[in-house]
């Protein structure tokens, strides 16, 4: 008898014990990867910062002054936005040596109008106003080397990139467990030796293989929990999967607070991912990659396992297994077919914008807040409280309202946050911090919704293809979106809002032109995705009487 692996599920079990244990072992997997995805925030964190003066230091010790005394005579800087930020890295021309200076005021006495005093070239390091330390404090990277914070940031996103296409094939080549493995290994190895990096450069390149491995993993963790449950728990298993995200950052505001120097806190969250080399005992490998590889005596004996774990048994007459694509002719996807057809070719620009959307608002707005928050650890965490109702908010709406009406509700609700956030006066700050809340609500319900219909828009053949090829945008949006955030706030610290209200309300308005796919079958053929935004008209047109139509 020919079973496909779904029906061996539900003679062994869907979602009982071993798929809970799976899914909590693979979840803590989504927990660990936060702080390479978002760790910037805290280990990247610029504080106020002046340009050091040897001579100011000197006065300092005659006269006895505290640090914050001696920073009122360096060149004051009240933020990030144009003159401000230029004059922050500059620092007074005068001789700090002459007698006639007071302790009192000592620039008094050279010109009543600090601003007329001539300024020089920081050549002897910066002031910060910091407790603790960051990657900024301890290399400087500030003034003309702030770039090279823009390009830390952008080298785990470039790792993203290539990381999840290469290692995605090695792991349909080789086996998910062998790669989930390995890009484990490599990627606690690389987080340890970043922490004791001595050089920026040697910082920046375990960064970027971080990145080449982290995402991979993460992925790897998706797929094997969907491939583990039955068809009708993978929609929740994958949300909840992508909420376990969202307890990583609770956690890492909670540990970056408790530790505010950024290589304890870059050993302490690198660490715990040495113990998810003991998953070798504790996940077996994906049954249906074992069948993909006709290795089917294996997989037989991973489902009994998976029966015997539940509580259940296989029935003797399940012999042979075959997957669910096997029973079609076999097509070869080319990326041509994603752009060949109209239609299709439709849904694949709007989606790769809309995945470059969420990747710029989400990583966008945590990273806005790291420049802009009084207590940026407090912030965080409101922020990513708010990731639950998102999660629980797209689950009630999805199979009750549709996809297109909530996803393109979402953008536009981040969009219009982005836009009245950057307008609201600063001592209004419990009403910019719930406006902050609501545009971090919205983009993570879109992010998570985009996951969810963009397999839902491609046909059979092409539809693996089609994930990729436009969630790959998202790892574009993540390179594109450092330089975006801190090259624009030196400008006007709300400038990377506009840009971001912009680009969400964009995406909004473009989901309304995607047909809804509720309800509906996955589309088999090219013929059957170009008919879907067809079909959505004629059942609307068959609503209408028929003496009311044109």
């Amino acid at each position: 008898m020919t079973t496909t692996v779904d029906d061996a599920l539900e003679h062994g079990g869907e979602f009982h014990f071993f798929q809970k244990q799976m899914f909590f072992l693979l979840s803590l997997l989504s927990v660990a990867f936060t702080p390479i995805y978002v760790g910037i925030v805290f280990l990247g964190f610029t504080p106020d910062h002046r340009c050091r003066s040897p001579g100011v230091a000197e006065l300092s010790l005659r006269c006895g002054w505290s640090p914050a005394e001696e920073l009122n005579y360096t060149v004051p800087g009240p933020g990030p936005g144009g003159e401000a930020s230029a004059r922050q890295c500059r620092r007074y021309e005068v001789d700090w040596n002459q007698s006639t200076l007071s302790c009192a005021d000592p620039l008094a006495s050279l010109d009543t109008n600090r601003s007329r005093l001539p300024l020089g070239p920081c050549r002897d390091g910066w002031l910060y106003e910091t407790p603790g330390s960051s990657i900024v404090t301890e290399f400087n990277l500030v003034c003309a080397n702030s770039w090279m914070l823009d390009l830390f940031q952008s080298s785990v996103n470039v790792g993203f990139f290539i990381g999840s296409m290469s290692i995605g094939y090695l792991a349909d080549r080789f086996g998910r467990k062998l790669c989930l493995l390995t890009t484990i290994l490599i990627n606690a190895a690389s987080g340890v030796l970043m922490a004791i990096s001595p050089t920026y450069t040697w910082m920046l390149i375990f960064r970027l293989i971080q990145g080449l491995v982290s995402k991979a993993s993460w992925l790897i963790g998706f797929i094997l929990i969907t491939e583990f449950v039955g068809r009708s728990y993978r929609r929740t298993v994958g949300i909840f999967y992508q909420a376990a995200f969202t307890v990583g950052l609770l956690m890492l505001a909670g540990v970056a607070y408790a530790l505010p120097h950024w290589r304890w806190l870059q050993f302490t969250v690198t660490l715990p991912n040495f113990c998810f080399l003991l998953y070798y005992w504790c996940i077996p490998e994906s049954p249906r990659w074992l069948i993909s590889q006709n290795k089917n005596a294996e997989a037989m004996r991973i489902f009994k396992h998976i029966a015997k774990k539940n509580g259940k048994s296989l029935p003797a007459s399940l012999q042979r297994l075959r997957l669910e694509e096997e029973t079609g002719k076999k097509l070869n996807p080319s990326f041509l077919d994603l752009v060949r057809t109209p239609q299709i070719r439709k849904h694949t620009l709007i989606l790769m914008y809309n995945w470059f959307t969420s990747s710029v608002l989400y990583q966008g707005l945590i990273m806005h807040m790291g420049l802009a928050g009084d207590n940026i650890y407090l912030e965080f965490f409101y922020s990513a409280l708010v990731e639950f109702p998102a999660a629980f908010m797209v689950i009630l709406t999805i199979d009750r309202i549709g996809r297109r009406y909530p996803w393109a509700a979402s953008n536009i609700v981040a969009g219009a946050a982005c836009l009245a956030s950057g307008f609201i006066p600063g001592d209004l700050q419990w009403l910019r911090i719930i406006v902050s809340c609501l545009g971090r609500m919205g983009i993570t319900m879109a992010y998570e919704i985009v996951c969810l219909v963009n397999a839902e828009l491609y046909p059979t053949f092409i539809r693996n293809l089609g994930v990729h090829v436009c969630s790959s945008m998202c790892d574009i949006g993540g390179i594109i979106t450092p330089f975006l955030v801190y090259r624009l706030t030196n400008i006007w610290l709300e400038l990377p809002l506009m840009v971001f209200a912009v680009v969400g309300l964009v995406a909004g308005g473009l989901v309304l032109l995607l047909p809804e796919t509720k309800g509906k079958a996955l589309p088999e053929t090219i013929e059957e995705a170009e008919n879907m935004q067809r079909d959505q008209r004629s059942s609307t047109y068959l609503s209408v009487p028929p003496h009311l139509e044109l």
